[in-house]
């Protein structure tokens, strides 16, 4: 015949089981209601990706969207560019900074690209580009005669 200690074990065992369940039951209906909620919160979000990704490659293949974007942009500046163009003019980095109205420094720099040109210069750079080894010479010896003038004055 079993002992009333173990009977009373067995009971409470049974009791504290019980109780566990029911705590647990409510802890478990709470968590399968969050991964519901996050799944429908991640489908939410994977749907919302794919409409902005739509909507970026309709604003890109518009015109309006092309032809303010290349207006926008400002000149390119590559500092390989700047170098071939300065031996095909066939100057010197103080000549070419002087067409530009910079020092020779700063050509250097940019050469080496330790500095980039801001935007003024970038235009005077690009407005370069077209100019041939002649019309280079004529605006140098236009600039010295300038300046010798002035010198002359003072």
């Amino acid at each position: 015949m079993p002992s009333i200690g173990a009977v009373l074990r067995e009971e409470i065992s049974r009791l504290s089981r019980k109780e566990v369940r029911s705590q647990i039951d409510a802890t478990k209906k709470a968590t399968t209601q969050h991964r519901r909620h996050i799944a429908a919160l991640k489908r939410q979000v994977a749907q919302l990706e794919r409409q902005v990704a739509l909507l970026a490659r309709r604003a890109l293949a518009t015109p309006q969207a092309v032809s303010t974007a290349s207006t926008a942009t400002r000149p390119r500046f590559v500092a390989k560019g700047l170098r071939s163009q300065r031996a095909r003019l066939g100057l010197s980095a103080i000549d070419f900074g002087k067409l530009l109205g910079v020092s020779a420094q700063s050509i250097y720099n940019w050469e080496h690209e330790s500095t980039y040109p801001r935007d003024e210069q970038l235009s005077r750079l690009a407005a370069l580009r077209g100019i041939g080894k002649r019309e280079a010479g004529e605006r140098l010896k236009q600039l010295h005669s300038g300046k010798n003038t002035i010198r002359r004055k003072t």
